[in-house]
């Protein structure tokens, strides 16, 4: 089996909530790939067909956003509730859906 080494930067905690693009430290994953044998080259299952990328309203989250949402996630983990941890990582990220019922 061959063995592929990627390595890709990850920024620090300051850095991703003051939302800052640079990178900071690198981590090294290795993933390993599988190959399948096939009895049947004739016969093929599991086609499948690309979409368009769907379009997510995103909003520029504050400090204030990333702080709150950072205690949510906190707060969900703790009380083992997954949703609430779910909802501060959307609204650290901007994707919680604030700002999106607008009326023109």
């Amino acid at each position: 089996m061959p063995v592929t080494r990627k390595t890709t930067s990850k920024p620090g905690l300051m850095a991703r909530l003051r939302g800052h693009k640079n990178t900071t430290t690198t981590t090294t994953t290795t993933t390993t790939r599988k190959t399948r044998s096939h009895r049947n080259p004739t016969r093929r299952t599991g086609h499948t067909t690309t979409a368009a990328p769907v379009h997510h309203h995103k909003r520029r989250p504050s400090l204030k956003d990333k702080v709150s949402g950072a205690m949510l996630k906190l707060k969900g983990a703790v009380t083992r509730r997954p949703g609430e941890k779910a909802a501060g990582t959307r609204r650290m990220r901007g994707t919680d859906g604030r700002g999106s019922h607008h009326r023109y």
